[in-house]
């Protein structure tokens, strides 16, 4: 079995809006981006979510979506809550 991998770029202004937030907030994020992985001869893909790290904390993010998931798929919040999110912690 053999898996490919094709790494994903971040859509410019998803990236841009969370640039914006942090340094409305005074922090700084480190960016991971995302990819996507097939298995080859077969039709089984997973997209990997953009990983945006700010305290420590792991934000998972998709291209062209507006929710922001904290550490894992389970919890979600929208982008336009980031803020007040960030500044809780």
């Amino acid at each position: 079995m053999k898996i490919i991998k094709q790494e994903l770029q971040f859509e410019e202004s998803l990236k841009q809006r969370l640039e914006f937030i942090c340094e409305f907030s005074k922090v700084t994020p480190t960016f991971i981006n995302g990819s996507i992985r097939k298995i080859e001869k077969t039709n089984l893909t997973y997209i990997e979510p953009h990983r945006v790290i700010i305290k420590n904390i792991t934000f998972l993010v998709f291209n062209y979506s507006n929710d922001v998931y904290i550490s894992n798929l389970y919890k979600k919040i929208k982008l336009s809550e980031l803020e007040e999110y960030i500044k809780s912690i």
